[in-house]
């Protein structure tokens, strides 16, 4: 048969409970990501990216939908 435990006893069950719980939590929390190692240096080229300097493309100015002519500017 199932005898009563005394009060003292399921405190100090509780506080064992609970002291276990917050020790578990801080591990959990402190317990982050391993430190990634660093990349190697890029390795950089001698020359440069664009030899000719041209990009091949044009730029027009003072046209298109925020030139300022358009709808709203009145």
């Amino acid at each position: 048969m199932l005898e009563r435990t005394r009060t003292a006893e399921r405190y100090a069950r509780a506080c064992a409970a609970a002291v276990a719980a917050v020790a578990a939590l801080m591990l959990a929390a402190n317990a982050g990501p391993a430190r990634a190692t660093p990349a190697p240096p890029a390795q950089h080229t001698a020359g440069p990216a664009e030899p000719d300097g041209d990009l091949g493309g044009s730029i027009s100015r003072g046209s298109g939908p925020c030139s300022g002519s358009g709808a709203g500017s009145g």
